[in-house]
Formats: C-alpha cells, sequence, structure tokens
C-alpha cells in the first residue's frame, strides 16, 4: 500500500489524467442525454474536452489552465451551454489555482474573482425564475452556487499558506544545521589548536631540558661522576613531569573517563614559575627572575598563558641563545594586567622565527604564544634587541573584556 501511494506521489498528472478521464464519461452521458447532434452539441463537446484538459493538466500549468477555464466559462454564457458535471472542473482550477505556491498572486486573485462572479453570471444567464417573481430567490440561488466556489479558494490559500509555512521551517532547519555543523568544524579546529599548543610547551621544554642534561652528562661521565649523576636526576624527574602533563592532556582527550583519585593534575600557573626556573638553572641557562608589585588571584587562563609563555621563551633561549647565554625574567603585577617580559643576552633567533611565523616546522612556540595571549584578549611582541639577544614582552588583562 505504501509503494502504491508513494507512486501516485510521484506521479500527480497520472493520477489527474484518470480522474479527467472518468469525467470524460460522464459528461458524455450528459451529452448524449441533453443534445442531439447540431452545433450546439459539437460546442458542448469541445468544452466539455477542455475542461477534462484542465483537469488532467491542472498542476502542470495552473495558471494556463486557469485562463483555458475562463474562456470556457465565457463560451458557455454566450453559445447558451447550461452548467453540467464537467464544470466540476471549475471547482478543481479554483482550489490548485490558490493552493498552487509556484503560481502568481494574480492568478489566485483572479479565480477569486471567478469564483464570485462565475454563479452569478451563471444564473442571470440560465435561471428559469419567473422575472416577476420575488429577489429574494434570485440572491438565494446565486449564494448557493457561490459558496461552494469560495470555499474551493479558501481551502486552497489555506493550503498554499500552509505548504509556504513548512518550507520556511524546513529551509530554517536546513540553515542551523548547516551553522551547527560550522560551529562544531571551528570548536574541533579550536580545540585541535588548543592540545597542540599544549603538546607543543610540554615536550618542546622538558625534551630540551632533557637533551641539555643528557649532553652534559655525557661530557663530565668520566671526570665528575657526581654531576653526571646530578645531570641524571634531572633528566629522570623532568621525564615524569612531562609524563604527568601528557597524561593530564590525555585525560582530556578521553570524554567521560576520569583518572584515579577523581581529578586531573592541576594546570601549572605563576605560582609554579619558581620551579620552573630552577629547573632551567639546573640545566645550565642563568636567570634573573624579578617579581614586582602586590601578587593577586587571577584568573586560571591568565595563570596558565603566563606560565606557557615563560617556559616558551626561556626553551628558545636554550635552542637559540648559543653559549654563555643569560636570561631576565620580569612578573609585573599592575592594576588591570599582567606584565611579562623575558629577556636574554644571546645571538637571537633567525628572522623567520618570529617574523613569518615558521618555515618547515619552525616558529610555532611563537605561535602558539600569540595564539595564547589573543585567546585572552592580551597583546604580545617579539624580536631582537637593540643591544642583542632577543625580547618576548606580553599584557594579560586581569579581566574579560566586555
Amino acid at each position: 500500500m505504501q509503494r502504491l501511494y508513494d507512486f501516485l506521489r510521484r506521479h500527480p498528472t497520472g493520477v489527474d489524467s484518470f480522474w479527467a478521464v472518468l469525467l470524460l464519461g460522464f459528461s458524455c452521458l450528459w451529452i448524449v442525454a441533453d443534445f442531439r447532434g447540431g452545433t450546439k452539441g459539437i460546442i458542448a463537446v469541445v468544452f466539455t474536452v477542455g475542461l477534462c484538459l484542465v483537469v488532467a493538466l491542472r498542476r502542470k500549468a495552473p495558471v494556463k489552465m486557469l485562463m483555458l477555464t475562463a474562456a470556457i466559462g465565457v463560451g458557455q454564457l454566450v453559445f447558451g451551454i447550461p452548467a453540467n458535471i464537467g464544470d466540476f472542473a471549475m471547482f478543481v482550477i479554483t482550489y490548485t489555482v490558490a493552493s498552487a505556491t509556484s503560481s502568481a498572486r494574480w492568478a489566485s486573485r483572479c479565480a477569486l474573482a471567478g469564483a464570485l462572479l462565475g454563479p452569478a453570471l451563471s444564473v442571470w444567464r440560465f435561471s428559469n425564475l419567473p422575472s416577476d417573481g420575488p429577489a429574494w430567490q434570485g440572491a438565494f440561488f446565486t449564494a448557493l452556487l457561490t459558496v461552494p466556489f469560495v470555499l474551493a479558494w479558501v481551502l486552497g490559500d489555506s493550503m498554499r499558506t500552509r505548504r509556504a509555512y513548512w518550507a520556511q521551517l524546513e529551509e530554517k532547519a536546513a540553515r542551523l544545521e548547516k551553522e551547527r555543523e560550522a560551529q562544531s568544524r571551528i570548536a574541533v579546529a579550536a580545540e585541535r589548536a588548543r592540545i597542540a599548543r599544549e603538546l607543543h610547551d610540554v615536550v618542546a621544554h622538558n625534551v630540551s631540558v632533557m637533551v641539555v642534561q643528557a649532553d652534559g652528562a655525557a661530557y663530565v661521565l668520566d671526570a665528575a661522576p657526581e654531576q653526571t649523576r646530578q645531570a641524571l636526576e634531572t633528566i629522570s624527574g623532568t621525564g615524569r613531569q612531562a609524563l604527568a602533563e601528557m597524561r593530564r592532556l590525555l585525560g582530556v582527550l578521553r570524554t567521560g573517563e576520569q583518572p584515579e583519585g577523581g581529578e586531573y593534575v592541576p594546570q601549572p600557573g605563576v605560582d609554579q614559575l619558581a620551579d620552573l626556573i630552577d629547573q632551567v638553572r639546573g640545566a645550565g641557562l642563568p636567570v634573573d627572575f624579578r617579581v614586582e608589585g602586590e601578587p593577586c588571584p587571577l584568573p586560571s587562563s591568565v595563570e596558565l598563558t603566563a606560565y606557557r609563555i615563560v617556559q616558551e621563551a626561556l626553551t628558545n633561549t636554550r635552542k637559540h641563545g648559543g653559549q654563555d647565554v643569560g636570561a631576565t625574567v620580569r612578573l609585573a603585577y599592575r592594576d588591570s594586567d599582567l606584565d611579562l617580559l623575558i629577556e636574554d643576552d644571546g645571538r637571537g633567533a633567525q628572522h623567520e622565527l618570529y617574523e613569518e611565523g615558521g618555515a618547515d616546522g619552525l616558529g610555532h612556540g611563537l605561535i602558539g604564544m600569540r595564539e595564547r595571549v589573543g585567546m585572552v584578549g592580551g597583546s604580545l611582541t617579539a624580536g631582537p634587541r637593540p643591544g642583542g639577544g632577543f625580547r618576548i614582552s606580553a599584557v594579560l588583562p586581569l579581566k574579560p573584556e566586555r
């Protein structure tokens, strides 16, 4: 049954043609009964075929079929063809034009005008009421014929409004779905960028420390066993710290999972800067760390951003500063922002690392810094110092912008 229903929906013209043939059959019985040949009978046959054609093509060409119906109606008045069963097509085309969303509004108004005027003209032309009879009889018969036509138009117009409303809902739903997909893609891209920054900061810093300590241990392995032991301890501690932060990141990626203890490892902040700098000093990089102003509670995003900027800046100093390089880290609390200044007196970085954004995998640390600072509404400048070395300056607002 469902297949039959789907087939009929896919072939509306075939369904209408079936009803047109059925209407033609009944109309032929009327023609045979009321006409015995002659010109009037031939005209009646032509009009009947035209009205059946209107039913067959009403959904394919509603406006043209309305015009054909109007012409046939005028022809019936002129040639004196009385109302018959074929005129049922006039109800059908009135409904069709009023309900078709593809037809122009003027066609619907013309159908309404025909629904109002056609019955009155038919009563005037073919009524057998006595001329001296009461006027209300003519008005009654006119209203009796007009109401079905008007109801057909009202029903069709209601269907057109309903279809237009559902079409708008479907369009809105499709637009919202596209917007939701776009927002999902943006959120996924932002999350991937955030995870990439975290992974870079964790891996680049800790592996850099481990490489420096391993090189130092290999250099003094025979001459200074105690220094070798300290270097190995530093490598072990740095590796454990890197693993802990990697586990935290993986825990965030595993939706719905919680590590043992119920909570993830806290993200590093300003309070951990002293430990970070001690670790860097232990790796052989002299760092002068100063704090200015009165410390105050900071948003977690600002704390993490400040920590990662200092971590990445010192990592870059070890990688690009050369030998006998020293660094200065200044943390200044202001009324409305937190100022960071990291400088070194080394040979600086290559031009493409801080100006072009990196090439062949280089410069991602500074890109990550700018992304982090931008997410908290701050600003960052990075470049060579006038007297040599490299400088990174960041301003992080303590309150989010409104």
